[in-house]
């Protein structure tokens, strides 16, 4: 009995180990979705005539900040070896996608695709090298940066719509 007892803790120790440990991509890719889902709150919370709103000449426009965020996730995508799809020109979105429903469309759209590039990052090649361009950094930090750059955006249009008297969606009064 015992050593029947040693075999199935042995067997189920294993197989406990031999699963891949996801932790830190549900983690990430929790908090990536938590993210994107304020910020398309957020574009879509803005009329579109404010779409090209910017507070001063030398900053992006509410639909170029959109669209930049877009962007970033498909290059950054891009430096960890995971092209964008074929039908996507990332680094003319800014200038080339425009009217609401379109940024809205462009961002779900890169929203998912980054989302599918996180659940395909390995842990145990977490600690790889990738030139940015920008900077070098490991594969999870590439992770995080898809992270805080959405946030950084997030912020940013967070104070684009306070000052056009939009309110984010989630600083609602309740009733």
């Amino acid at each position: 009995m015992k050593k029947l007892t040693l075999l199935l803790f042995c067997l189920f120790s294993f197989g406990v180990f031999a699963q891949e440990d996801t932790t830190v991509q549900n983690s990430i890719t929790g908090m990536v979705t938590f993210v994107q889902g304020q910020l398309v709150q957020l574009a879509d919370a803005f009329d579109e005539s404010q779409y090209d709103w910017r507070p001063s000449d030398d900053v992006r426009s509410v639909r170029e900040a959109i669209l930049h965020t877009a962007a970033a996730n498909y290059f950054l995508a891009s430096k960890m070896g995971h092209p964008s799809p074929e039908d996507v020109d990332w680094m003319g979105m800014e200038k080339s996608i425009t009217g609401k429903d379109n940024v809205i469309a462009a961002l779900k759209k890169s929203n998912e695709f980054i989302l599918g590039v996180i659940a395909k990052e390995e842990a145990a090649k977490f600690n790889e090298e990738v030139d940015f361009g920008f900077m070098k950094l490991n594969r999870l930090s590439g992770l995080l940066v898809v992270l805080d750059h959405n946030a950084e955006h997030k912020g940013q249009l967070i104070a684009y719509a306070r000052s056009n008297g939009v309110v984010p969606p989630w600083s609602q009064p309740q009733e």
